[in-house]
């Protein structure tokens, strides 16, 4: 069991930058693949960014590429995202999941995250 609690939204005018964290309990943390989603008003709920449990590998929606930047702490049990150049549309709940792959790997699949976060609301003014 992993359970997941993410911080670090909040109210940002375009062009900020703000720094999600999700910290995760259980001893399992660094097994797992972690991921960033987002949801917004009236959209589906989007992939933004992942990174493997050894943080060898990243993998980015090619909206936030170049602006956001995933990472990770296993000895501190916390994945981080760090939004920089934000932009309006960039308005939403994020929320942080954690996937046991077979593998160091990423993944972009919400199906394939067995664990989620309750999210953090991100608000970025024009």
């Amino acid at each position: 069991q992993v359970q997941l609690v993410e911080s670090g939204g909040g109210l940002v005018q375009a062009g900020g930058s703000l720094r999600l964290s999700c910290a995760a309990s259980g001893r399992t943390f660094s097994k797992h693949a972690m991921g960033w989603f987002r949801l917004a008003p009236g959209k589906e709920r989007e992939f933004v960014a992942a990174i493997s449990w050894s943080g060898g590998s990243t993998y980015y929606a090619v909206s936030v590429k170049g602006r956001f930047t995933i990472a990770r702490d296993n000895a501190k049990n916390t994945v981080y995202l760090q939004m920089n150049s934000l932009k309006p549309e960039d308005t939403a709940v994020y929320y942080c999941a954690a996937a046991s792959l077979v593998g160091d790997f990423v993944t972009h699949f919400d199906y394939e995250y067995n664990y989620w976060g309750q999210g953090t609301q991100v608000t970025v003014s024009s």
